[in-house]
């Protein structure tokens, strides 16, 4: 089938999910791949394009925290003023969901991730539509995600849907996720948002999974992969070493006769590219993809999370 056309008007994506058809939208950490959430079919629709297990939750994209009720119930006072700080931004709310939400969009359990993207176009679309939007990233599931409309293009080929072209999105990683559906409220995926930014508005927040967390997105413990094998090496070791079929992805320069890129040593910098770079070295077709190790530090929580979930599924 033809490739549909890339940044429609807001009215045509809002007349296309009206159609129960998918939509790639801009966001400000990644693109995401978006249907009507009130859609059960729809939503299905996002699944069977991706790959992606019917039982893994999609987080619904709103306009404002004014929307949470429609959502959400027993929502927390936190909540609230989590979103007045937070939103739009890169930061999901588990919460229990409401009644009426399809099971499709939550893999069958009881809570629902919401979250409002900093986002000038989709902010738009989400006014104009007037509903909430299921929105994983728009990549083959377990794959690199996209931060820009042309690697949405290159995921999906002729299968790509409608493309809302916001340009390169300016966090490159998938947002915080932290669960509030239970006490004490606990990190489940870290992001842009560190905890020592919520850690005023939910003292004692705790960070990892707990045993009857709820599962979120992005936390399988392969994810965000190359095709590519990937291997972190200090940068000792890629001075030191002589294999010629790799390509390196390093902080601040390359060494002297190493292919690759690149990325500044700034953790919010460096997570920016990302995803880009690793799609770039991917298509060099390389034996191996050596990535520079980058600091452990807080500032570098959510970026080391995404490495090692992209070394462990890649190749």
């Amino acid at each position: 089938m033809p490739t549909l056309p890339v940044s429609p008007s807001i009215s045509d994506a809002v007349a296309e999910l009206r159609r129960g058809r998918l939509l790639a939208i801009p966001t400000e950490t990644v693109y995401g791949l978006a249907a009507d959430a009130k859609n059960p079919a729809a939503v299905r629709r996002i699944f069977e394009l991706k790959g992606r297990p019917s039982d893994h939750p999609l987080i619904v994209h709103i306009a404002d925290a004014a929307q949470l009720p429609e959502w959400a119930i027993d929502i927390p006072e936190a909540a609230y003023r989590l979103a007045e700080t937070f939103w739009p931004g890169p930061l999901t709310l588990i919460l229990n969901k409401h009644p009426e939400v399809p099971d499709a969009v939550t893999g069958g359990q009881d809570t629902i991730g919401l979250r409002c993207p900093d986002n000038a176009l989709t902010l738009q679309l989400l006014r104009e539509f007037n509903g909430g939007l299921a929105a994983p990233s728009a990549n083959r599931f377990g794959r690199i995600s996209p931060t820009t409309a042309d690697h949405v293009r290159a995921e999906f080929g002729e299968d790509a849907p409608m493309i809302l072209d916001g340009g390169a999105c300016r966090v490159g990683i998938e947002s915080t996720i932290v669960d509030l559906s239970r006490t004490p409220a606990r990190i489940l995926r870290e992001g842009h948002i560190r905890r020592d930014q919520l850690l005023p508005f939910l003292p004692g927040l705790l960070a990892g999974t707990g045993a009857e967390s709820p599962r979120v997105s992005g936390s399988l413990q392969a994810h965000y992969a190359p095709q590519t094998p990937m291997r972190l090496r200090s940068r000792h070791e890629i001075e030191n070493d002589s294999e010629t079929d790799s390509v390196l992805l390093a902080l601040d320069s390359l060494p002297h006769g190493r292919l690759g890129l690149a990325l500044p040593s700034r953790a919010n910098e460096y997570a920016q590219g990302l995803y880009a770079a690793l799609r770039t070295l991917d298509a060099m077709a390389a034996g191996c993809i050596w990535l520079e190790r980058t600091p452990e530090d807080p500032d570098w929580l959510a970026v080391n999370d995404r490495i090692r979930r992209a070394v462990a599924g890649s190749g």
